[in-house]
């Protein structure tokens, strides 16, 4: 009697568990997909034994109820990262537009974009000097040597003639082949001092620094390309010098500011004879120019000459640095693959 009436509780208890028992699934319990759900599709329904022996009409209601309930809201766009509030005690260049482009450029290298990284800075009275100018007038400085190679004129291979009259089709001196790219130019800022030493704000307000920077002293501008803009045409060199009239003004070279030197009508830009040329420019022209990377340089003549210039120096389209690392790995594998 107690047997038949502990049978009939347990039934009892099933039963209403069965009728009561919320709409949720789990790893060992075979879900029942409505029309139209894939098997993948996450959404949890009830499971069969509490559907068994409802109306259709009210296994219908359960599912849709089930489906609402636990549909996967939508994504929201990632809010804008907070602006501190600790702006107004930081130093100048941290809070300074330039310092921000720094770290914008930083983010852009992990983001496909087609927008150009660098702005271009417009109408910049630009001047023409050359590899072993001597000086002359105001100018005290003589152009054998740059910022940062004090061979410059002998690394050239020669004095780079301005003289259109011996000048080749190609844009390089007729006397010899050059040994260093013939499209150069300057730009008013140095980011090292005394070759061992690298200038306090340089890793703040250069946008590549931290991609290029190697060891104190050594630059991480010698060598970048830019575009310069002329009269519908556009020319493409490499910065190999420090000028005109002063190596200080990053706030222009790298911001939103005009140069800062009155001289020459506030001349903000040198160019080589070569893109002198090529752009059929005269000395004291406006022109537009920009910072660009190394994968925007097309096909032209600035990429034939130079063993420093990537293009040209049978690195491809690896930086010299690069080159050499991967050699040095090539001569360790074939010493191992030589050793007993």
């Amino acid at each position: 009697m107690i047997l038949r009436r502990n049978i009939g509780i347990a039934l009892l208890a099933f039963a209403l568990l069965a009728g009561q028992l919320p709409a949720e699934t789990s790893s060992t319990t075979p879900t029942r997909r409505s029309m139209g759900q894939s098997a993948n599709d996450s959404r949890r329904v009830a499971p069969m034994h509490a559907l068994r022996g409802r109306p259709e009409g009210e296994i219908r209601k359960i599912e849709d109820a089930a489906t609402s309930a636990n549909a996967t809201p939508p994504k929201s766009a990632p809010s804008p990262p907070a602006t501190s509030s600790t702006t107004a005690s930081t130093s100048s260049w941290q809070s300074s537009p330039r310092y921000q482009a720094s770290l914008a450029y930083q983010r852009s290298l992990s983001q496909p974009s087609t927008a150009p990284i660098y702005p271009w800075k417009k109408d910049i009275t630009t001047t023409i000097f050359w590899i072993g100018e001597k000086p002359s007038g105001r100018n005290k400085t003589p152009n054998h040597k740059s910022s940062w190679d004090v061979n410059w004129k002998e690394n050239y291979g020669g004095y780079d003639d301005p003289d259109p009259a011996n000048r080749t089709s190609d844009f390089r001196p007729k006397g010899f082949i050059p040994g260093q790219n013939p499209f150069y130019v300057a730009l008013p800022y140095n980011d090292v001092v005394k070759w061992n030493e690298t200038k306090r704000e340089a890793p703040h307000v250069i946008p590549w620094f931290r991609q290029k920077f190697e060891r104190e002293g050594r630059s991480v501008c010698k060598g970048r390309w830019i575009a310069i803009h002329y009269n519908g045409r556009t020319c493409y060199a490499q910065w190999e010098d420090c000028g005109p009239w002063t190596t200080d003004d990053w706030n222009y070279v790298f911001g939103n500011a005009r140069p800062k030197t009155r001289e020459n009508k506030g001349a903000g830009l040198d160019v080589s004879p070569a893109v002198r040329d090529f752009l059929g420019m005269r000395s004291g022209a406006k022109t537009h120019w920009r910072f660009v990377e190394k994968s925007e340089v097309p096909p032209g003549p600035w990429r034939k000459f130079g063993a420093n210039n990537p293009f040209a120096n049978g690195a491809g389209s690896l930086e010299p640095s690069e080159l050499e690392r991967l050699k040095a790995q090539r001569a360790a594998w074939l010493r191992k693959q030589h050793s007993p």
